[in-house]
């Protein structure tokens, strides 16, 4: 019988086992379905929705109103038709702002993924890429200059809800397509005040003609003004793009059927006039030029933050010179100083800001021009390493290289450029001074583990989530982190039996369903039967040894126990009026990749 166990069997087996051998001691099980037996100063960890297969969670949205959006990205048979080949929607029937901090978690599926799951209300979608739209397009579909299609429209990432005038249940969502050529898209809705769903009144694309294309816009916000805030990022490496015609650069000069500048792309995109008959793009060069994850801009309206994805990035501020315009201001690169420690769940970083240079939109677009009309060739022009360093060393005629070579003239200067993944950056709307900003690390390994530079840390593959405290100012000066997921995960959550996770440090100790620190092994499903019939063996072998020390790691005991329960490559986030956290991840460890909702402890939001 043991050897045809499933892993859920399995765990299930693990947890009454632990009841046992905890007879007498004061140590009581939970049972199913009924939450955390968290305490109440202590933070949780639920699992707010699961996704389908293959696919990855993008495009969170909270609305005033408690209203959830969420796309479901690039998935793949077995996921329902109505998903493929990516999908645009919302969580109907609750307000996410209502939901108890400790709400009973949606639990994965056992078999194949094919719908979204949610722990309340349910998934709506409103549209799929390659939907018919208004203006005669592909939704999400960039066209070339001879008018076919260049994507599938499988990649729907952001998406920024923009009320129309006086209405909380009618207005825009603007959608990223994280294509290349990019793509954004709008959709006009109503929800019905009686069923809560949403009924599609428009479908258009945005014309980025104008500014040349957009490229693989990710991750974004909605500035205090109302503008949805699309990100460009992976910026084409330049000296390929001129020099040899790579990194994009065909498919840009396919798309505007002449050749392309590779110092066009990589920015944020501002959209103005969103509720007009033709919102129009404007790109903010004063933001600098690398990988842009996303940008939030603070409640004073001037303060911006920027993350940068991939590997070796840095971590970016814009001052702007006045409140809501980001078309002048001051950019800044943070140079991280570790505090003592190697543990990516204990271990933070001292931030100091380094000021690059300061810029107009019309200085740097004239130094751009400067590069259009280039055919690929060994002597082509672009900004070199050796004029980045005479830029750093005082010995340059403007400040070029600290808006066209962001990344490489802010490592110049002594700005760390070693993070790893780095991914969403938010806020909760109206933060003030003590309120936190938060930033998700997809990864914690490379860069940020190779014992070289500001960054030694620890290798985690699951990634964490760090937060960082406003001072008057909205400046930021302290990273630390507060999720972090795999062997070193200081949380879980998700469980379907009570955890007890007494402090940071001992949380996944005391929970049965702490991580495996196996969970890279690829064995068949045979195997894992096999594996899990020895788990239960072992786990009740062991299991006197266990009794009364917290059940110290039982993944050191069974093979089976796996890492559902805490988080794995967070990715976009949203920050709800109360403080709480929403993460969800793009992950190749958990399948299906999950939705999360964090909540700190009282008074640490």
């Amino acid at each position: 019988m043991l050897d045809s166990f499933s892993r859920r069997q399995t765990l299930e087996t693990l947890a009454l086992l632990a009841v046992g051998a905890n007879a007498g001691s004061g140590v009581v099980a939970g049972k199913p379905g009924n939450g955390h037996d968290h305490g109440p100063n202590e933070p949780t960890l639920n699992r707010f929705a699961t996704t389908v297969a293959s696919a990855e969670f993008t495009g969170l949205f909270v609305t005033d109103d408690g209203q959830l959006f969420f796309n479901v990205q690039h998935p793949s048979p077995p996921a329902e038709e109505q998903y493929l080949p990516g999908a645009v929607g919302a969580v109907t029937g609750v307000d996410v702002t209502d939901l108890p901090e400790d709400f009973e978690s949606v639990q994965p599926p056992e078999g194949p993924a094919t719908e979204v799951r949610t722990a309340a209300g349910s998934y709506q979608v409103f549209a799929e890429g390659g939907n018919q739209t208004a203006n005669e397009e592909l939704l999400g579909v960039p066209y070339s200059a001879t008018g076919e299609p260049m994507s599938n429209g499988g990649n729907p990432d952001f998406n920024g809800f923009v009320p129309s005038d006086g209405s909380s249940d009618e207005g825009y969502v603007f959608t990223n397509w994280e294509t290349t050529p990019g793509m954004v898209s709008r959709l006009h809705i109503r929800q019905s005040s009686d069923t809560g769903e949403w009924t599609v009144l428009e479908k258009r694309n945005l014309n980025f003609r104008p500014v040349e294309g957009t490229w693989t816009n990710c991750f974004g916000t909605v500035s205090p003004w109302g503008t949805p805030l699309t990100s460009e990022e992976y910026e084409p490496n330049a000296e390929d793009w001129f020099t040899s015609g790579g990194s994009g650069a065909g498919r840009m000069s396919t798309y505007l059927g002449k050749p392309a500048n590779a110092y066009r792309y990589g920015y944020i995109v501002e959209i103005e006039k969103p509720q007009s008959d033709d919102p129009v793009p404007e790109k903010r060069y004063v933001m600098g030029r690398f990988s842009h994850e996303n940008s939030v801009v603070m409640p004073d309206e001037q303060t911006v933050y920027l993350s940068d994805d991939g590997t070796g990035t840095v971590f970016f501020k814009l001052v702007a010179d006045e409140p809501g315009d980001l078309t002048a201001g001051t950019l800044y690169a943070a140079r991280a100083k570790q505090s003592r420690g190697d543990d990516p769940a204990e271990v933070g970083f001292k931030l100091d800001w380094i000021e690059l240079a300061h810029a107009t939109n019309e200085q740097v677009l004239s130094w751009i021009e400067e590069y259009d009309g280039q055919e690929p060739s060994p002597n082509a022009d672009y900004v070199t390493d050796e004029e980045v360093q005479a830029w750093a060393n005082g010995n340059a005629s403007d400040d070029r290289a600290a808006f066209l070579e962001s990344r490489k003239a802010a490592a110049a200067v002594g700005a760390t450029d070693e993070f790893r993944k780095m991914e969403g950056v938010n806020i909760k709307k109206g933060a003030g001074p003590g309120d936190f900003l938060y930033m998700a690390m997809s990864e914690i390994n490379q860069t940020m583990s190779d014992e070289e530079g500001d960054i030694r840390l620890e290798g985690e593959d699951y990634g964490a989530v760090y937060r960082m405290r406003l001072d008057g100012n909205y400046d930021v000066h302290q990273m630390e982190p507060v999720v972090v997921g795999g062997e070193h995960a200081n949380i879980c959550g998700g469980c379907p039996y009570d955890a007890d996770p007494n402090s940071k440090s001992t949380v996944c100790q005391d929970c049965a369903f702490n991580p495996n620190e196996e969970h890279g092994s690829e064995s068949s499903s045979s195997n894992k039967s096999e594996s899990n019939a020895k788990g239960v063996q072992k786990a009740a072998n062991t299991m006197k040894g266990l009794a009364g020390k917290g059940m110290k790691r039982l993944a050191a005991s069974s093979s089976s126990v796996d890492s559902e329960n805490t988080i794995a490559n967070p990715d976009n986030l949203v920050v709800m009026p109360d403080g709480r956290v929403i993460i969800g991840e793009d992950s190749g460890i958990h399948e299906p990749d999950m939705l999360w909702m964090y909540s700190p402890s009282p008074g640490k939001s």
